[in-house]
Protein backbone atom coordinates (compact mmCIF):
# COMPACT_ATOMS: atom_id res chain seq x y z
CA UNK A 1 0.00 0.00 0.00
CA UNK A 2 1.17 3.03 -1.07
CA UNK A 3 0.69 5.77 1.83
CA UNK A 4 2.90 8.84 0.11
CA UNK A 5 0.51 12.15 -0.05
CA UNK A 6 -0.66 12.67 -3.93
CA UNK A 7 1.47 14.91 -5.59
CA UNK A 8 0.91 18.62 -4.70
CA UNK A 9 -0.85 17.83 -1.31
CA UNK A 10 0.41 17.62 2.16
CA UNK A 11 0.46 16.57 5.92
CA UNK A 12 0.97 19.43 8.40
CA UNK A 13 2.27 18.51 11.73
CA UNK A 14 4.47 19.98 14.48
CA UNK A 15 5.31 23.70 14.95
CA UNK A 16 4.26 24.60 11.47
CA UNK A 17 0.54 23.66 12.31
CA UNK A 18 0.81 25.59 15.64
CA UNK A 19 2.16 28.56 13.46
CA UNK A 20 -0.93 28.16 11.03
CA UNK A 21 -3.31 27.65 14.07
CA UNK A 22 -2.52 31.13 15.50
CA UNK A 23 -1.97 33.19 12.63
CA UNK A 24 -5.70 31.44 11.73
CA UNK A 25 -6.79 32.74 15.89
CA UNK A 26 -5.47 36.22 14.27
CA UNK A 27 -8.02 36.32 11.21
CA UNK A 28 -10.53 35.11 12.83
CA UNK A 29 -10.40 37.70 15.93
CA UNK A 30 -9.75 40.48 13.17
CA UNK A 31 -12.98 39.11 11.46
CA UNK A 32 -15.02 39.29 14.28
CA UNK A 33 -13.84 42.53 15.26
CA UNK A 34 -15.46 44.12 12.09
CA UNK A 35 -18.73 42.36 12.68
CA UNK A 36 -18.31 39.36 9.88
CA UNK A 37 -19.98 35.86 11.14
CA UNK A 38 -19.18 32.50 9.80
CA UNK A 39 -20.03 30.36 7.78
CA UNK A 40 -19.36 26.79 6.29
CA UNK A 41 -19.76 25.47 2.87
CA UNK A 42 -19.55 22.04 0.96
CA UNK A 43 -16.00 20.97 -0.40
CA UNK A 44 -17.74 19.32 -3.31
CA UNK A 45 -20.02 21.06 -5.63
CA UNK A 46 -22.15 20.28 -8.91
CA UNK A 47 -19.34 20.99 -11.52
CA UNK A 48 -22.05 23.22 -13.62
CA UNK A 49 -22.44 25.51 -10.58
CA UNK A 50 -18.48 25.49 -9.88
CA UNK A 51 -17.77 26.86 -13.32
CA UNK A 52 -21.13 29.00 -13.71
CA UNK A 53 -20.18 32.12 -16.23
CA UNK A 54 -16.55 32.54 -15.72
CA UNK A 55 -14.94 28.90 -17.71
CA UNK A 56 -12.73 30.66 -19.19
CA UNK A 57 -10.53 31.49 -15.90
CA UNK A 58 -7.84 30.27 -15.47
CA UNK A 59 -8.71 29.39 -11.87
CA UNK A 60 -12.14 27.83 -12.68
CA UNK A 61 -10.46 25.77 -15.78
CA UNK A 62 -7.99 24.34 -12.92
CA UNK A 63 -10.92 22.50 -11.39
CA UNK A 64 -10.59 19.18 -10.00
CA UNK A 65 -13.41 17.21 -11.68
CA UNK A 66 -15.07 14.43 -9.55
CA UNK A 67 -18.24 11.87 -10.33
CA UNK A 68 -20.42 10.17 -8.18
CA UNK A 69 -22.14 6.70 -7.85
CA UNK A 70 -24.49 8.21 -9.58
CA UNK A 71 -22.30 9.18 -12.57
CA UNK A 72 -23.56 12.80 -11.37
CA UNK A 73 -20.98 15.28 -12.72
CA UNK A 74 -19.20 17.24 -9.67
CA UNK A 75 -16.15 19.27 -8.72
CA UNK A 76 -13.94 20.21 -5.74
CA UNK A 77 -14.56 24.16 -4.57
CA UNK A 78 -11.49 26.25 -6.33
CA UNK A 79 -12.40 29.24 -4.09
CA UNK A 80 -15.50 30.53 -1.74
CA UNK A 81 -17.00 33.31 -3.76
CA UNK A 82 -19.20 31.47 -6.25
CA UNK A 83 -20.94 29.30 -3.41
CA UNK A 84 -22.39 32.88 -1.98
CA UNK A 85 -24.90 32.84 -4.94
CA UNK A 86 -26.81 30.12 -2.69
CA UNK A 87 -25.25 31.43 0.94
CA UNK A 88 -26.82 35.05 0.27
CA UNK A 89 -29.94 34.35 -0.54
CA UNK A 90 -32.84 35.93 1.75
CA UNK A 91 -29.96 37.15 4.22
CA UNK A 92 -30.47 40.41 5.91
CA UNK A 93 -28.38 42.67 3.89
CA UNK A 94 -25.57 43.84 4.42
CA UNK A 95 -24.56 40.31 5.02
CA UNK A 96 -20.99 39.78 6.60
CA UNK A 97 -19.53 36.63 6.15
CA UNK A 98 -15.87 35.08 6.68
CA UNK A 99 -15.26 31.60 5.80
CA UNK A 100 -12.14 30.03 6.63
CA UNK A 101 -11.28 26.15 4.46
CA UNK A 102 -9.33 24.08 2.21
CA UNK A 103 -9.63 24.95 -1.92
CA UNK A 104 -8.35 23.33 -4.56
CA UNK A 105 -6.53 23.85 -8.37
CA UNK A 106 -6.06 20.82 -10.20
CA UNK A 107 -2.96 22.67 -11.53
CA UNK A 108 1.10 22.43 -12.35
CA UNK A 109 2.78 22.29 -8.86
CA UNK A 110 5.76 24.66 -8.24
CA UNK A 111 7.74 25.38 -5.66
CA UNK A 112 6.02 26.69 -2.63
CA UNK A 113 2.41 25.95 -4.05
CA UNK A 114 0.51 22.94 -3.76
CA UNK A 115 -2.66 21.87 -5.40
CA UNK A 116 -4.83 22.17 -1.79
CA UNK A 117 -4.58 25.56 0.01
CA UNK A 118 -6.10 27.55 2.61
CA UNK A 119 -8.10 30.44 1.89
CA UNK A 120 -9.40 33.38 4.62
CA UNK A 121 -12.36 34.92 2.70
CA UNK A 122 -13.88 37.84 4.30
CA UNK A 123 -16.79 39.36 2.15
CA UNK A 124 -19.69 42.38 2.73
CA UNK A 125 -22.82 41.23 0.74
CA UNK A 126 -25.29 43.77 -0.45
CA UNK A 127 -23.09 47.21 0.02
CA UNK A 128 -22.86 49.25 -3.32
CA UNK A 129 -21.06 52.50 -0.54
CA UNK A 130 -16.99 52.21 -1.39
CA UNK A 131 -16.79 52.43 2.59
CA UNK A 132 -17.49 49.05 2.48
CA UNK A 133 -13.98 48.52 0.15
CA UNK A 134 -12.03 50.62 2.63
CA UNK A 135 -13.53 48.84 5.84
CA UNK A 136 -12.17 45.68 3.86
CA UNK A 137 -8.48 47.31 3.47
CA UNK A 138 -8.89 47.87 6.84
CA UNK A 139 -9.57 45.16 8.49
CA UNK A 140 -6.65 43.58 5.97
CA UNK A 141 -4.35 46.33 7.21
CA UNK A 142 -5.09 45.40 11.25
CA UNK A 143 -4.61 41.58 9.99
CA UNK A 144 -1.30 42.18 8.75
CA UNK A 145 0.23 44.47 12.05
CA UNK A 146 -0.95 41.95 14.16
CA UNK A 147 1.26 39.26 12.03
CA UNK A 148 4.21 41.65 11.46
CA UNK A 149 3.89 41.38 8.02
CA UNK A 150 4.86 44.92 5.76
CA UNK A 151 2.68 45.10 2.77
CA UNK A 152 1.90 47.13 0.20
CA UNK A 153 -1.87 47.27 -0.40
CA UNK A 154 -2.11 48.51 -4.45
CA UNK A 155 -5.20 49.12 -6.31
CA UNK A 156 -7.21 49.97 -9.33
CA UNK A 157 -10.57 49.55 -10.71
CA UNK A 158 -12.21 47.04 -13.11
CA UNK A 159 -13.96 49.94 -14.71
CA UNK A 160 -10.80 52.22 -15.31
CA UNK A 161 -8.77 48.78 -16.84
CA UNK A 162 -11.86 48.01 -19.52
CA UNK A 163 -11.97 51.71 -20.58
CA UNK A 164 -8.45 52.11 -21.35
CA UNK A 165 -8.54 48.79 -23.14
CA UNK A 166 -11.24 49.65 -25.18
CA UNK A 167 -9.85 53.16 -25.98
CA UNK A 168 -6.62 51.90 -28.14
CA UNK A 169 -9.14 50.27 -30.32
CA UNK A 170 -8.41 46.63 -32.21
CA UNK A 171 -6.16 46.34 -35.04
CA UNK A 172 -9.19 46.77 -37.96
CA UNK A 173 -11.06 49.56 -35.87
CA UNK A 174 -13.40 47.23 -35.45
CA UNK A 175 -15.21 47.54 -31.73
CA UNK A 176 -14.05 44.62 -29.46
CA UNK A 177 -16.14 42.08 -27.91
CA UNK A 178 -16.40 41.83 -24.11
CA UNK A 179 -14.44 38.38 -24.64
CA UNK A 180 -11.56 39.53 -26.18
CA UNK A 181 -11.64 42.44 -23.63
CA UNK A 182 -11.27 39.66 -20.97
CA UNK A 183 -8.30 37.99 -23.16
CA UNK A 184 -6.82 41.02 -23.10
CA UNK A 185 -6.85 41.80 -19.46
CA UNK A 186 -5.77 38.25 -18.69
CA UNK A 187 -2.61 39.23 -20.29
CA UNK A 188 -2.31 41.91 -18.46
CA UNK A 189 -2.49 40.22 -15.12
CA UNK A 190 0.27 37.97 -16.06
CA UNK A 191 2.79 40.71 -16.70
CA UNK A 192 4.46 40.72 -13.59
CA UNK A 193 4.77 36.84 -14.03
CA UNK A 194 5.81 36.19 -17.42
CA UNK A 195 6.41 39.84 -19.61
CA UNK A 196 7.73 38.73 -22.74
CA UNK A 197 4.78 35.82 -23.09
CA UNK A 198 1.92 38.33 -22.34
CA UNK A 199 3.31 41.48 -24.26
CA UNK A 200 3.77 38.81 -27.28
CA UNK A 201 -0.40 37.72 -26.63
CA UNK A 202 -1.11 41.39 -26.15
CA UNK A 203 0.48 42.27 -29.30
CA UNK A 204 -1.65 39.57 -31.63
CA UNK A 205 -4.70 40.56 -29.67
CA UNK A 206 -4.45 44.39 -30.48
CA UNK A 207 -2.96 43.61 -33.95
CA UNK A 208 0.16 45.66 -33.18
CA UNK A 209 3.11 45.99 -30.99
CA UNK A 210 2.83 49.86 -30.83
CA UNK A 211 -0.70 49.28 -29.12
CA UNK A 212 0.96 47.58 -26.40
CA UNK A 213 3.74 50.00 -25.75
CA UNK A 214 0.75 52.41 -25.62
CA UNK A 215 -1.17 50.54 -22.79
CA UNK A 216 2.37 50.22 -21.14
CA UNK A 217 2.91 53.82 -21.33
CA UNK A 218 -0.97 54.68 -19.65
CA UNK A 219 0.51 51.77 -16.89
CA UNK A 220 3.30 54.71 -15.73
CA UNK A 221 0.72 56.89 -15.35
CA UNK A 222 -0.57 58.75 -12.16
CA UNK A 223 -4.73 58.63 -11.13
CA UNK A 224 -4.48 62.56 -11.75
CA UNK A 225 -4.08 61.69 -15.49
CA UNK A 226 -7.05 59.66 -15.41
CA UNK A 227 -9.25 61.98 -13.67
CA UNK A 228 -8.33 64.26 -15.49
CA UNK A 229 -9.49 62.17 -18.84
CA UNK A 230 -12.67 61.47 -17.11
CA UNK A 231 -12.11 57.16 -17.09
CA UNK A 232 -14.70 55.67 -15.68
CA UNK A 233 -13.68 54.42 -12.03
CA UNK A 234 -10.73 56.94 -11.64
CA UNK A 235 -13.39 59.26 -8.96
CA UNK A 236 -13.95 55.81 -6.79
CA UNK A 237 -10.34 55.18 -6.66
CA UNK A 238 -10.12 58.70 -5.19
CA UNK A 239 -12.82 57.63 -2.81
CA UNK A 240 -11.30 55.06 -1.27
CA UNK A 241 -8.04 56.68 -1.14
CA UNK A 242 -9.61 59.53 1.22
CA UNK A 243 -11.56 56.98 3.32
CA UNK A 244 -8.51 54.64 3.58
CA UNK A 245 -7.05 58.33 4.92
CA UNK A 246 -9.62 57.71 7.46
CA UNK A 247 -8.91 54.68 8.96
CA UNK A 248 -5.40 55.59 8.50
CA UNK A 249 -4.48 53.03 6.11
CA UNK A 250 -2.27 53.98 3.04
CA UNK A 251 -2.98 52.43 -0.68
CA UNK A 252 -1.21 52.96 -4.00
CA UNK A 253 -2.97 53.22 -7.40
CA UNK A 254 -1.76 50.57 -10.20
CA UNK A 255 -3.44 51.17 -13.66
CA UNK A 256 -2.24 47.71 -14.41
CA UNK A 257 -3.06 45.97 -11.35
CA UNK A 258 -5.82 43.25 -13.38
CA UNK A 259 -6.55 40.62 -10.61
CA UNK A 260 -7.54 37.53 -13.47
CA UNK A 261 -11.19 36.58 -12.59
CA UNK A 262 -13.79 37.89 -14.89
CA UNK A 263 -16.48 38.94 -11.91
CA UNK A 264 -14.46 41.88 -10.87
CA UNK A 265 -16.78 45.29 -11.45
CA UNK A 266 -15.81 47.69 -9.64
CA UNK A 267 -12.48 48.48 -7.25
CA UNK A 268 -10.14 45.70 -6.88
CA UNK A 269 -7.15 45.47 -4.99
CA UNK A 270 -3.82 43.16 -4.21
CA UNK A 271 -2.04 43.32 -1.35
CA UNK A 272 2.02 42.52 -1.91
CA UNK A 273 4.87 41.87 0.41
CA UNK A 274 7.48 44.39 -1.08
CA UNK A 275 10.41 42.65 0.84
CA UNK A 276 9.34 39.17 -1.60
CA UNK A 277 7.75 40.86 -4.30
CA UNK A 278 4.41 38.30 -3.43
CA UNK A 279 0.55 38.96 -3.62
CA UNK A 280 -0.80 37.48 -0.29
CA UNK A 281 -4.05 38.54 -0.60
CA UNK A 282 -6.26 40.07 -2.83
CA UNK A 283 -10.33 41.03 -3.77
CA UNK A 284 -12.62 43.66 -4.96
CA UNK A 285 -16.10 44.43 -6.09
CA UNK A 286 -18.42 41.81 -7.51
CA UNK A 287 -21.85 40.94 -8.58
CA UNK A 288 -23.80 37.92 -6.15
CA UNK A 289 -27.54 37.34 -7.06
CA UNK A 290 -27.17 40.94 -9.02
CA UNK A 291 -26.13 42.75 -5.37
CA UNK A 292 -23.03 44.92 -5.19
CA UNK A 293 -20.61 43.14 -2.72
CA UNK A 294 -17.09 43.40 -2.13
CA UNK A 295 -14.08 41.19 -0.15
CA UNK A 296 -11.09 39.57 0.52
CA UNK A 297 -9.13 36.54 0.10
CA UNK A 298 -6.10 35.89 2.40
CA UNK A 299 -3.88 33.12 1.58
CA UNK A 300 -2.91 30.85 4.60
CA UNK A 301 0.16 29.32 3.40
CA UNK A 302 1.65 32.80 1.99
CA UNK A 303 0.81 34.01 5.55
CA UNK A 304 2.69 31.35 7.26
CA UNK A 305 5.63 31.91 5.06
CA UNK A 306 6.22 35.32 5.55
CA UNK A 307 5.09 35.90 9.49
CA UNK A 308 8.37 35.43 11.23
CA UNK A 309 7.97 36.40 14.60
CA UNK A 310 4.54 34.88 15.84
CA UNK A 311 4.72 32.89 18.95
CA UNK A 312 2.91 29.99 19.01
CA UNK A 313 1.56 28.18 21.55
CA UNK A 314 2.80 24.75 22.98
CA UNK A 315 1.62 22.57 25.72
CA UNK A 316 2.75 24.16 28.87
CA UNK A 317 3.75 21.30 31.38
CA UNK A 318 3.67 18.07 31.38
CA UNK A 319 2.35 16.49 34.89
CA UNK A 320 4.13 13.36 35.38
CA UNK A 321 2.64 10.89 37.83
CA UNK A 322 5.46 8.51 39.66
CA UNK A 323 2.70 5.91 41.09
CA UNK A 324 0.42 8.55 42.15
CA UNK A 325 -2.26 8.77 39.63
CA UNK A 326 -5.77 10.17 41.27
CA UNK A 327 -3.08 13.40 42.66
CA UNK A 328 -2.02 13.86 39.36
CA UNK A 329 -4.93 13.55 37.32
CA UNK A 330 -6.73 16.30 40.33
CA UNK A 331 -3.50 18.57 39.79
CA UNK A 332 -3.81 18.00 36.09
CA UNK A 333 -7.16 19.53 36.37
CA UNK A 334 -6.75 21.98 38.19
CA UNK A 335 -4.21 23.29 36.07
CA UNK A 336 -6.87 23.18 32.90
CA UNK A 337 -9.64 24.63 34.99
CA UNK A 338 -7.42 28.03 35.50
CA UNK A 339 -6.20 28.03 31.80
CA UNK A 340 -3.03 26.30 32.19
CA UNK A 341 -2.41 23.39 29.60
CA UNK A 342 -1.10 19.84 30.16
CA UNK A 343 -0.48 16.61 29.27
CA UNK A 344 -0.40 13.73 31.33
CA UNK A 345 2.04 10.89 31.84
CA UNK A 346 2.52 7.81 34.39
CA UNK A 347 5.90 5.75 35.32
CA UNK A 348 9.13 6.45 34.19
CA UNK A 349 10.36 9.96 34.38
CA UNK A 350 13.32 9.47 31.84
CA UNK A 351 10.54 8.83 29.15
CA UNK A 352 8.42 11.93 30.10
CA UNK A 353 11.64 14.24 29.61
CA UNK A 354 12.38 12.93 26.64
CA UNK A 355 8.61 13.34 25.01
CA UNK A 356 8.74 17.00 26.52
CA UNK A 357 12.09 18.27 24.98
CA UNK A 358 10.41 16.51 21.66
CA UNK A 359 7.07 18.17 21.70
CA UNK A 360 8.36 21.70 22.98
CA UNK A 361 6.75 21.09 26.56
CA UNK A 362 8.38 24.04 28.95
CA UNK A 363 7.91 22.49 32.09
CA UNK A 364 7.58 18.84 34.19
CA UNK A 365 5.65 18.83 37.57
CA UNK A 366 6.69 15.06 39.25
CA UNK A 367 3.34 13.89 41.70
CA UNK A 368 5.44 11.30 43.94
CA UNK A 369 5.18 9.86 47.15
CA UNK A 370 7.39 12.40 48.49
CA UNK A 371 5.10 15.38 46.59
CA UNK A 372 2.15 14.18 47.85
CA UNK A 373 3.23 13.96 51.19
CA UNK A 374 4.52 17.71 51.64
CA UNK A 375 2.15 18.88 49.41
CA UNK A 376 4.99 20.59 47.43
CA UNK A 377 5.50 19.45 43.56
CA UNK A 378 8.89 19.00 41.57
CA UNK A 379 8.69 21.40 38.54
CA UNK A 380 11.85 21.21 36.21
CA UNK A 381 12.05 23.84 33.84
CA UNK A 382 12.71 21.95 30.58
CA UNK A 383 14.79 25.46 29.20
CA UNK A 384 17.19 25.76 31.70
CA UNK A 385 17.47 22.29 33.74
CA UNK A 386 16.27 24.34 37.13
CA UNK A 387 13.96 22.54 39.46
CA UNK A 388 12.05 24.27 42.08
CA UNK A 389 9.53 22.81 45.03
CA UNK A 390 6.36 24.22 44.57
CA UNK A 391 2.93 24.14 46.15
CA UNK A 392 -0.13 24.02 44.12
CA UNK A 393 -0.75 27.75 44.15
CA UNK A 394 3.05 28.88 43.23
CA UNK A 395 2.52 25.95 40.44
CA UNK A 396 -0.27 28.14 39.68
CA UNK A 397 0.90 31.67 39.51
CA UNK A 398 4.54 30.85 38.14
CA UNK A 399 3.01 28.86 34.97
CA UNK A 400 0.85 31.62 34.25
CA UNK A 401 3.69 34.47 34.14
CA UNK A 402 5.72 32.24 31.54
CA UNK A 403 5.13 32.48 28.03
CA UNK A 404 4.24 29.14 26.46
CA UNK A 405 5.41 29.39 23.10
Amino acid sequence: MNTETVKGFRDITGEEALKREKIKQVIIKNFKLFGFVPIETPTIEYEEFVKGENSEDEAVSDTFKLQDRGKRKLALRYEFTFQLKRVAKDKKLPFKRYQIGSVFRDEPIKPGRFREFTQCDADIIGSSEIASDAEILALASNIFKELKIPIEIQVNNRRLLTALVESLGSGSGEVRDKETELQIIREIDKLDKNREEACRNLSKILGSMDKVDELLDYFDKPLKVFLEQNFPGASDILELEKLCKIYGVKIKFVPSLARGLSYYTGNIFEIRSPKYNLSIAGGGRFNINNLPSVGISFGLDRLAELAKNIEIEKTKCLVLSIGKDKEAVELANRLRSVGISCSLMYGKPTKALEYANSYGIGFVIFVGEEEVKNKKFKLKDMKTGKEVFLNEKEIIKKLSEVSNG
